[in-house]
């Protein structure tokens, strides 16, 4: 008798087993007992974002549900699909806010713009609206981004072209767009680009508190909270980094209260011909009554508002420019066709003479921003968002979402769907953001996501345009850049699409002399 037990045991497991691999066996990512799909999220976690677009490329509308370990709260939708972007981002906002996750994982930024939601999230972009429209801010950005250029980036090129050495790129791109956002956010220039290189705490702790978001996304919640609360681990490094990031704002902070004490400082002046800094901007707000808002502007405020505005100036410029410039270098005719395109907008005589360009020369340059466009679909700066819907939804997918999952849109996934862009998805080619006439194309903002979509869309991408196009033509102008031999160029694992390795280049002047 009580072997006759054991054998209905042994085969009711058997037969569950069997069940099992069935289910799974065209599965495009297992789904374990007890422990989910969580086994095949870390064995990827190295090349995560190609990753999910193989899976969401084979899934039904580019949408695809994670299934998390048991308990654990990571069940997730994952999708690429334009229809399901639009309805999150346009038709269905309200439904869709960042939510106290995402406001627990992305906890450094404090209540900032990226973490806000309701009254505070708009007040906070109104007034942020004002104040980067603002004449005096937009002088202020012409002015230093070209300074930074002449007196920062060209000097450290022409040592390296002296010295014939391999150059990491995507360094010197981190170290402009620090030191140029540091000092249209702050008023204070750092001075990290020089022919030197020095160490930047700064941009190091930053790099180290995204890597570690990033980790908070893929490993179970109440592991990385335990971790916090020990202080181990990655949650060991995030909380280093915060330190020094406090510290660095909070001596900002500082020293622009200390000038104003001093009467160093008034209210925003329009006619100002320098221009003016946003900590400036925010800490004057109202003084001269044209501006209402219902901010309470502390230390703390200022804190994380400094905190965001320098993510989103730095780590998404240099990350656009690092990806634009190595497409440029390894496609010979693009390149080529931007460097005609830039002739045509300087004097006659000057097509090949040393040139630094500024925000305003580079308006018209059609092709090269079709170009960045398109560096933008295949690598955007920000890879991957989520939302946590308030109540349980359809997706026009015809997929169901409940307030107890994440729903994640991969913008380097939806880059990469042929259903979205075409067989020819892979390739770069500007060309196809160019009409027959030769204006730029318009793309839905749900099928190019790079700048965000719906009342979220991104308020500083016409200064990002400006500050990369700038950057970017007076590079290709001026210099011949190659990639080094036996450079790897692969994504990193973070929540800005960094290089893993860098971009070591070998860079020469294309003119006798400056």
């Amino acid at each position: 008798m009580v072997g006759i037990v054991y054998v209905e045991l042994f085969l009711s497991v058997l037969w569950f087993m069997a069940l099992w691999v069935w289910l799974n066996y065209r599965a495009l990512a297992w789904n374990w007992p007890v422990i989910g799909m969580l086994p095949t999220l870390l064995l990827h976690v190295s090349r995560i974002h190609d990753n999910c677009t193989e899976i969401m490329g084979k899934s039904r509308r580019g949408t695809f549900h994670f299934r998390g370990p048991w308990l654990a709260d990571m069940d997730m939708m994952g999708t690429a699909d334009p229809e399901n972007v639009h309805y999150i981002m346009s038709a269905n906002f309200q439904n869709f806010p960042k939510g106290p996750k995402f406001r627990e994982i992305f906890d450094v930024l404090g209540d900032g713009i990226f973490n806000a939601d309701s009254e505070s999230w708009r007040d906070q972009r109104r007034v942020a609206r004002a104040l980067i429209s603002h004449q005096g801010f937009l002088r202020f950005l012409a002015k230093i981004s070209r300074e930074k250029v002449e007196k920062g980036l060209i000097p450290v090129l022409e040592t390296v072209c002296l010295e014939n050495r391999v150059v990491d790129l995507q360094d010197l791109f981190q170290r402009l767009t620090f030191d140029t956002t540091c000092t249209f956010v702050t008023g204070y220039d750092p001075g990290c680009l020089s022919v030197d290189l020095p160490d930047v705490p700064f941009s190091k702790a930053l790099d180290d508190a995204e890597e570690v978001i990033f980790m908070r996304h893929v490993v179970p919640e109440k592991i990385w909270k335990l971790q916090r609360w020990f202080g181990v681990g990655s949650e060991r490094k995030l909380s280093k980094a915060r330190e020094v990031l406090d510290s660095v704002v909070g001596r900002y902070i500082a020293m622009k209260r200390e000038e104003m004490r001093n009467g160093g400082i008034t209210s925003i002046d329009c006619e100002n011909e320098d221009g003016v800094d946003l900590l400036t901007s925010y800490m004057t707000l109202g003084d001269d009554g044209t501006q209402t808002h219902d901010l309470k502007c502390d230390d703390k405020f200022l804190r994380d508002t400094i905190l965001n505005l320098m993510i989103a100036g730095r780590d998404t410029t240099s990350s656009a420019l690092t990806w634009f410039i190595w497409l440029v270098s390894t496609h010979p005719e693009v390149e080529k066709r931007i460097r005609d395109e830039l002739k045509s907008v300087l004097p006659a005589g000057e097509h090949e003479k040393w040139r630094v360009f500024g925000v305003d020369e580079t308006k018209k340059l059609v092709y090269m921003h079709g170009a960045i466009c398109e560096a933008l679909r295949l690598y955007p700066p920000v890879p991957f968002q989520h939302k946590e819907p308030v109540e349980p939804d359809i997706l026009p997918s015809g997929h169901f979402v409940e307030p107890t999952m994440k729903v994640m849109f991969s913008l380097y996934a939806m880059g990469r769907m042929e259903s979205v862009w075409g067989e020819d998805c892979l390739e770069f080619k500007p060309e196809r953001w160019i009409s027959d006439r030769g204006s730029m194309k318009h793309e839905p903002s749900y099928k190019f996501l790079a700048f965000n979509a719906g009342p979220r869309t991104c308020l500083g991408k016409e200064v990002a345009f400006a500050q990369v196009k700038a950057v970017a033509a007076t590079l290709i102008h001026n210099y011949q850049v190659r990639v080094a031999d036996g450079h790897r160029v692969m994504p990193n694992c973070s929540i800005i699409l960094y290089m893993r390795n860098g971009l070591k280049v070998r860079v020469a002047n294309r003119w006798s002399a400056k």
